[in-house]
């Protein structure tokens, strides 16, 4: 399965860095199954493809790409998507959600990233397009260090690096040069108002409030973090 395969077949095309990515091997995540993480992962860890230590981001495969937009499309499906949407899956998240480009809103060549929810009837938009949605989870990648699976400062800042540096090619000069810099910060510990009454301990190389400046002032977007239904059930 090709990606010329899977946009002859479904009739659209994919956003030009996608393709480049697929080009350049960085699509290339083998099999998922009970011995990806033992088998598979060590041999991508040094030289990641798209966005392989990122948090709940499981990229998929071209044959994977092309199942998911089968079963979005079909009929029978449990979310009854309005078949006037149209999503291009790319990736899941580890709960069965999907990262997809939104053919609908397509906009001077941008075609916007959006997160389609599997267990409830939501859309959240991401980036404006894939370039700043991978700079976006590359920033939060370096705001969060996880804490839960007790990732240690080295393995945190080597994952970061590697990224980085399998990643540059594919951003801004702007973009690259604010990575850059935050990896060369110091580790530092903060604290994230979830509400007026929690408050979570965070670890990373900046704060959730710096993310959002950053965000906000680098790659703006109006619909970023809106949302609206894909099913009218």
């Amino acid at each position: 399965m090709t990606i010329k395969d899977i946009e002859t077949k479904y009739g659209f095309q994919f956003p030009f860095l996608y393709k480049q990515l697929d080009a350049d091997g960085m699509l290339d995540v083998g099999e998922y199954g009970p011995n990806w993480f033992t088998e598979v992962y060590p041999t991508l860890k040094d030289n990641p493809p798209l966005l392989l230590h990122s948090y709940d981001f499981e990229s998929l495969n071209l044959k994977s790409v092309a199942e998911e937009i089968e079963e979005l499309r079909d009929p029978e499906d449990y979310r009854n998507i309005n078949p006037e949407f149209k999503f291009i899956p790319f990736a899941k998240s580890g709960g069965g959600d999907h990262y997809c480009f939104f053919l609908n809103d397509e906009e001077n060549g941008d075609v916007p990233i959006v997160f389609v929810w599997h267990d409830s009837n939501e859309v959240n938009y991401l980036a404006k397009n894939l370039q700043d949605f991978i700079f976006k989870v590359l920033l939060i990648d370096m705001s969060q260090q996880d804490l839960y699976n007790e990732l240690s400062d080295e393995e945190f800042r080597s994952d970061l690096e590697s990224v980085f540096k399998s990643h540059k090619k594919y951003l801004t000069e702007r973009q690259n040069e604010i990575l850059e810099s935050i990896l060369k910060r110091e580790i530092i510990d903060y604290e994230i108002n979830v509400s007026p009454k929690i408050v979570e301990i965070a670890r990373g190389l900046l704060t959730d409030h710096e993310l959002e400046s950053i965000v906000n002032e680098v790659i703006p977007f109006d619909k970023m973090n809106k949302s609206f239904k894909y099913s009218n059930e």
